[in-house]
């Protein structure tokens, strides 16, 4: 297959027809896209302020957040919770290493979709359609419609979990419940692209306030905690934690989430100008990493809570989210500890829901020129998730649902080469970015990370057809 070099739907082309923006400033008049955008309702629709001084450099930087957000958001879903949770309680703080190792891995990925939607105007599904043939093409939608699905079942599991846990709700009435809540967000975007993003900002406060509460309610040895951070050879000798180090690799690195980023980022309506492209990948870069960045501190606090909380000689792991729930206050001796708990995991379930919506939206358009309405598009894949997270929970309770929970994120794992073989591929080689592609040193780390996903992959999908 020959290396990808855009010739259409770039905003600034060369004479080559390279997405090379123009150092001049002028407008180009080539600059009008093919074809509509993804989400044209929000397409460019913020303002980023000009001038030179540094307050203009702030207010550039401030326009630039909020996209990093909405993508974290999907980092610290309920189905973290699920395999964090399992591995803390399981084996202690040794699954750290994994967390952070993952996070990092997110923080590189993300900054390739942020530079893919900036640099060449397009995002990860319809530069996948204008590359690759039509079969490939299908292949790909599959396997990213396969991770969505599975997104939106760890959304309404934990969901589900929560209502169940904070108001009694049974939890075949609480997936179906999870249908209004994409209703509601979608009326949010009504309001603008910037009411969602707040409100999202807002949901991921939320549930760090709630992790922090808890982190000083258990006050963990600190010395510990840090040297679960080293990594251990046990990790990958040892099947179960290498089963649960996969999941949490497939809950940390979502693979939507490269073609949501890639595509959110675009929203702002920033000069196109070769400086001023550089500079907008460099605020939208800082603005994924510092929210990928708490979402890294949730979810180690996940674990830190779920180790020192449940890891004890003695007693049995515990793997089941009602579970943490009911044991949460008597453990740490603060009767609100389970209820903050829980509402940490309503607005985790709440706000991953923008996620697979917004997602969901982008692929379809993308990869098949599909234009649905967004709360139909909402609606069907809600409904696909809420067939077996209704079979699971009517046959195995809360067990069912916790352990179908830590079975979508090792689907999300196994999707991950789909997504990220391409997008790599788009960022990393110079006829399709031209003077905007990585350089030698960031291309080999996002290579080896995607080899380390590919193999990790591989060890999975060996051991569940010896099973």
């Amino acid at each position: 297959m020959p290396p990808p070099a855009f010739t259409t739907c770039s905003p600034l082309h060369n004479e080559g027809g390279m997405p090379q923006p123009e150092a001049s400033g002028k407008a180009d008049p080539d600059s009008v896209k093919s074809g509509i955008p993804s989400l044209p309702q929000v397409h460019r629709s913020i303002a980023v302020p000009g001038g030179t001084s540094r307050s203009a450099n702030a207010r550039r930087m401030l326009a630039f957040a909020g996209p990093g957000y909405l993508v974290a958001v999907g980092y610290m879903d309920p189905g973290n919770w699920a395999t964090s949770i399992a591995g803390g309680s399981q084996f202690g703080y040794s699954l750290l290493a994994v967390i952070f190792a993952s996070n990092l891995m997110a923080m590189l990925f993300q900054a390739a979709a942020v530079r893919l939607g900036l640099a060449s105007g397009r995002d990860l599904a319809q530069a996948c359609r204008e590359q690759f043939p039509p079969r490939i093409n299908l292949v790909l939608w599959f396997f990213c419609e396969i991770a969505i699905v599975a997104c939106n079942l760890a959304e309404v599991l934990g969901m589900a979990i929560g209502l169940n846990l904070l108001f009694g709700l049974p939890l075949i009435v609480g997936v179906c419940i999870t249908v209004v809540d994409v209703m509601l967000i979608l009326a949010l975007q009504s309001r603008g692209f910037r009411a969602l993003e707040s409100v999202v900002i807002g949901l991921v406060a939320l549930i760090g306030i709630c992790f922090g509460a808890q982190l000083l309610w258990l006050h963990p040895p600190l010395a510990t905690v840090l040297s679960g951070f080293i990594p251990r050879s046990e990790i990958v000798t040892n099947p179960e934690m290498l089963y649960l180090a996969v999941g949490i690799v497939g809950a940390t690195v979502m693979p939507h989430n490269l073609y949501l980023h890639s595509a959110i980022v675009q929203t702002r309506e920033h000069s196109r100008t070769l400086e001023g492209t550089r500079q907008a990948i460099r605020f939208a870069t800082i603005d994924s990493t510092v929210a990928l960045g708490l979402a890294l501190f949730v979810n180690a606090a996940i674990l830190v809570v779920a180790a020192g909380a449940f890891n004890r000689p003695g007693t049995p792991p515990v793997t089941e989210l009602s579970d943490a729930y009911h044991l949460l206050s008597p453990i740490l001796g603060v009767g609100i500890a389970s209820a903050v708990f829980g509402t940490a995991l309503l607005a985790s379930g709440l706000s991953a829901s923008v996620t697979g919506t917004l997602a969901g939206q982008i692929v379809m358009e993308g990869f098949l020129q599909i234009r649905l309405s967004p709360a139909m598009r909402a609606l069907l894949t809600r409904l696909i998730a809420i067939v077996p997270a209704v079979i699971a929970t009517a046959w195995y309770g809360n067990e069912g649902a916790s352990a179908l929970l830590v079975f979508s994120q090792v689907v999300l794992s196994m999707q991950l080469p789909f997504a990220i073989v391409p997008l790599l591929m788009f960022t990393t080689r110079r006829n399709a970015l031209g003077a905007l592609t990585f350089g030698r040193p960031m291309s080999i780390l996002l290579w080896s990370g995607a080899a380390l996903v590919v193999s990790l992959n591989l060890w999975m999908l060996q051991r569940l057809l010896t099973l």
